[in-house]
């Protein structure tokens, strides 16, 4: 149960002023849903318009905040001239300069003869001094609050600097005073403040270094999320360990087949992370283990021979995948070696339909199918194991812990295997992944072919084209993935398309070589796959493609770049 004390912090969004429907989903996609949020969105630097000079005195390029008398407006006859504003103090003359300024907003704001404290940047053109769009227009009385130092925060499409500097105030107004929950003897070598002061110091900053990474505060609150972040970790972990399991153990003899139907032998690591999940898997509490591996080191195997072990059994297991392309990947990869054991292999993802999905969920209910390969099409309601005692989860990063939860629901006590690509430390497995056991394949199956990993700027683009005209020259072929940059499919799929239609220039049309082809997430099943089998069979030379390959795309032969 969370204290009533801190029920203010976890209220939504809207509880605050001038946060309605239309704003609230801005903010959520800025910094997220509750009071909280906006507590953390701490500010990435700060503008001080405390320098206060005389017009005459103000220098080109610097924030400066002047008390000026406004003399006269001169609204432009053009959209594309600017309204001026003459303004003036007794030292000089200054413009306040608006590219499509509304006349009766400004005269409102400006009224001619009233004296007006502004503040921005100022710009010396054409031996004038002006300041364009200033930040702040107030009257006199006002020039105090204006006077600060600003915090600048990051900032999202229809959301001002302004705006979410006053809701961000809002926040910390309704913050209340906790007590302190660190250790008093740390607290006092740190000679920082507390919870509280932090986040004042923070979002009211005295100072450009009030907000760097290294301040005290910032310190302060990164080590409260450290040690937040290790407690949930350990209860969690604590959990699991509660969880009651059972213990799969299998004799052996379909792995036997598939070992033997494998072009070589295990590797040490291999045979060492297998040696784990087997132990934990015998184990009667529930396995949650992390296999990482580099792109070739065999994780698709070791996850086969642990799932074998749940057949054994008499039980199911189950692999999801994050995209089509990659379930299919796993599906072409094991189920030779499936087939040289007598196990039904399935395939579970969004583009089946009608009857032959039909047939093949009542097949996995009636647990005619050993092993089910699929994507998040595994979630479904109608989606039923006869005895689901594994599930392996692949590219864990891209799922979420519930979506983890959900496949592991499909069964009872079901041991969990979550593989990644991603080289993973042993400091960072144990700070960031601390509910789960680690294996770690170190070692690569012999005559696979260094990788050799070079970065360049964009700049050297011509560089980098230049080396795919060599390497398809020579017999090669090559992936060009355009990763995304930002969350938005669209901007990732126009990277593409743009990069698909230079690359048909230079090479579309040579000799009847160097043919490109792409795929990305919006294209049909079936013309993907056409791309990529294309691209498989030799017939393209270059694949342009979004993320959406993944890492288990593959070709007869290795691309080069």
């Amino acid at each position: 149960m969370r204290p009533s004390l801190l029920n203010p912090l976890f209220a939504p969004i809207t509880t605050l002023p001038g946060i309605g429907t239309k704003l609230a989903p801005l903010y959520e996609r800025l910094c997220g849903e509750r009071v909280v949020d906006l507590l953390w969105h701490l500010p990435s630097g700060v503008v001080d318009r405390r320098f206060n000079p005389k017009v005459a005195e103000a220098p080109s390029g610097k924030v400066a905040t002047l008390v000026v008398q406004v003399e006269a407006h001169f609204p432009s006859s053009s959209s594309k001239r600017p309204y001026r504003v003459r303004c003036s103090d007794e030292t000089g003359f200054l413009h306040l300069v608006f590219f499509h300024g509304r006349e009766d907003w400004l005269r409102r704001q400006l009224p001619e003869g009233e004296w007006r404290v502004v503040s921005g940047v100022i710009e010396h053109f054409n031996n004038e001094i002006q300041m364009t769009h200033p930040d702040h227009m107030v009257p006199v009385a006002e020039q105090a609050s204006v006077m600060t130092v600003e915090p600048v925060y990051p900032l999202t499409a229809g959301l001002s600097a302004r705006m979410v500097a006053k809701t961000v105030r809002a926040a910390l107004d309704r913050t209340p005073d906790l007590p302190e929950w660190q250790d008093a003897a740390w607290l006092a070598r740190q000679q920082g403040p507390n919870w509280r002061q932090a986040l004042e110091v923070l979002h009211r900053p005295d100072s450009e270094r009030a907000v760097v990474e290294d301040s005290p505060a910032r310190r302060r609150l990164a080590y409260d999320e450290l040690l937040a972040n290790q407690l949930a970790l350990a209860m969690v972990r604590a959990s699991m360990r509660k969880l009651k399991g059972r213990p799969i153990t299998g004799d052996g003899s379909l792995r036997a087949k598939v070992m033997a139907a494998l072009p070589w032998s295990l590797t040490g690591a291999q045979g060492r992370a297998l040696a784990e999940i087997d132990a934990d898997m015998a184990e009667p509490i529930r396995m949650l283990r992390l296999l990482q591996g580099d792109v070739g080191s065999g994780k698709t195997v070791v996850a086969l021979l642990a799932a074998l072990s749940a057949v054994e059994s008499g039980a199911q297991a189950a692999l999801m995948a994050p995209t089509e392309i990659l379930a299919r990947q796993h599906l072409a990869t094991i189920e030779p070696l499936a087939a040289a054991a007598g196990i039904r292999v399935g395939l579970l993802t969004g583009r089946d339909k009608g009857k032959a999905r039909e047939a093949t969920l009542a097949a996995l209910a009636a647990g005619d199918i050993q092993i089910m390969i699929g994507t998040h099409a595994l979630f479904q309601e109608e989606v039923a194991f006869r005895d689901l005692a594994l599930a392996i989860i692949d590219e864990q990063h891209r799922f979420g812990v519930h979506q983890r939860l959900e496949l592991a629901a499909k069964g009872q006590a079901v041991d969990v295997l979550v593989m990644t690509a991603t080289p993973i430390p042993r400091t960072l497995l144990l700070t960031a992944y601390g509910d789960m056991d680690g294996s770690r394949l170190d070692e690569k199956p012999p005559g696979r072919q260094p990788v050799d990993t070079r970065v360049l700027p964009l700049a050297r683009m011509d560089d980098v084209i230049g080396g795919v005209a060599r390497a398809v020259k020579g017999g090669a072929r090559v992936y060009w993935v355009c990763p995304l940059v930002e969350e938005s499919e669209n901007s990732d799929l126009a990277a593409a398309e743009d990069r698909h239609r230079h690359l048909t220039q230079l090479f579309g049309a040579k000799d009847g070589n160097g043919r490109v082809g792409l795929v990305h997430g919006k294209m049909k099943g079936p013309a993907r796959d056409k791309v990529m089998a294309a691209f498989a069979e030799g017939e393209l030379d270059i694949l342009v493609a979004t993320t959406v390959i993944e890492v288990g795309s593959t070709c007869r032969k290795p691309p080069s770049w």
